[in-house]
């Protein structure tokens, strides 16, 4: 059996448990053996990564815990060409974060494999918090974001990853003139009275919903009879913070224009570099990783892991992806722990919440999906492994 083979087996036995409901130990167990056996694969498809691996004071195959593997800082993916674990004819898409003027945006390549199994990673996290049930469908943004498929935004990856839940899909804002977004008032109310009585999955960039449905909703005095919604939000906390828009402040205008209960609004992070995996808010307004990944919160001198109450980097670990080498990714976003196997909504392994990016880190933009095809990372200009 290839060792590519095997690695693809333990990912597919993975997705198949319940996403929160394996035994911590076990599971812990079986991420560190299968993040292994994908370093040794990533070592021997890409010589960069296999010089940076060797560096490392520790070899990881004689690791007991997943904190003391090797772990990349997310800002390696800002090479061009992007680093990777495939032949150029085997990528697929590329999935690329915008970044403010002068900064490089990150990428990544997928192949068909791990495209594959990152809808199916996705579509399981959001099953367990919405549950299994189709409805109809609300995108906070422009129908170009929703047709758009060979080149596709972060926002237009989110909103696909919920379509699978969708009986209808209705887009709710237009493109003016300019460019500038603008909210089609009538074609909202128009749903809104038709769906008064269902429940109602809706979703949009945070950034999106407060400026452009938000707060011209409030303007207008309007406010959507929708109690049975579900609203989903990701992104955009900056734009927001800078406009001195809590998150409190947030959720209490989005439940005042729909009309639902302030739980009815749901945070989740996520990122490019970690696409497959999100965390979005439980009912205790922590965030929970699924099965098939992990998330270390490390002291920003030491490096260590953190303790209960402590905050930290965020370091993300994921077993989905082998077209690119983003299984352990130290990250440039803050957490706080809030505990470890004791959440009472009852999902297993850390909880945590996003506290914001570390100081002095780049903005995070959204991002977009090319179908550009790139070379194995062999060609890359990657200064961290040379």
């Amino acid at each position: 059996m290839s060792a590519l083979i095997e690695i693809e087996q333990g990912i597919e036995s993975l997705l198949m448990e319940p996403p929160y409901g394996m035994d911590p130990q076990q599971r812990q167990r079986t991420l560190l053996a299968l993040l292994k056996k994908e370093l040794a694969y990533a070592c021997d498809r890409n010589p960069l990564f296999r010089n940076y691996v060797e560096q490392w004071p520790m070899d990881f195959r004689g690791a007991e815990e997943i904190a003391n593997l090797p772990y990349l800082p997310v800002g390696v993916f800002k090479a061009n060409p992007p680093l990777a674990l495939v032949d150029g004819d085997d990528i697929k898409r590329t999935l690329t974060s915008s970044a403010t003027t002068g900064q490089m945006p990150s990428r990544v390549v997928l192949d068909a494999a791990t495209a594959k199994r990152m809808t199916k990673a996705v579509t399981a996290i959001f099953r367990d918090f919405i549950g299994p049930a189709r409805r109809p469908y609300l995108v906070i943004d422009t129908p170009q974001n929703l047709a758009a498929q060979s080149q596709m935004g972060a926002r237009g990856a989110a909103i696909q990853g919920l379509r699978s839940f969708a009986t209808e899909v209705v887009s709710c804002l237009g493109s003016g003139a300019e460019g500038d977004l603008t909210l089609d008032v009538e074609k909202l109310l128009a749903s809104a009275a038709k769906w008064k009585d269902s429940d109602v999955l809706v979703y949009g960039f945070t950034y999106v919903i407060w400026t452009h449905l938000v707060q011209p909703l409030q303007g207008q005095g309007i406010t959507l009879d929708l109690p049975g919604v579900r609203v989903l939000h990701s992104g955009g906390w900056k734009r927001l913070e800078q406009r001195a828009v809590t998150r409190d402040v947030f959720v209490q205008g989005v439940a005042s224009v729909f009309g639902c209960a302030a739980d009815r609004v749901v945070d989740y992070y996520g990122m490019v570099e970690n696409v497959g995996v999100i965390y979005p808010d439980c009912d205790q307004g922590n965030k929970h990783v699924p099965a098939f990944a992990e998330v270390i919160v490390r002291d920003p001198l030491s490096l260590a892991p953190v303790k209960a109450g402590e905050r930290g980097l965020i370091q993300v670990c994921s077993v989905l992806p082998t077209s690119f080498p983003g299984f352990l990714l130290l990250t440039e976003d803050m957490a706080d722990v809030v505990g470890y196997d004791n959440c009472s909504c009852g999902r297993s392994g850390i909880s945590f919440r996003f506290a914001g990016r570390a100081p002095k880190a780049e903005l995070r933009g959204c991002g977009n999906l090319e179908n550009t095809r790139y070379q194995r990372g062999e060609g890359s200009a990657v200064a961290w492994a040379t």
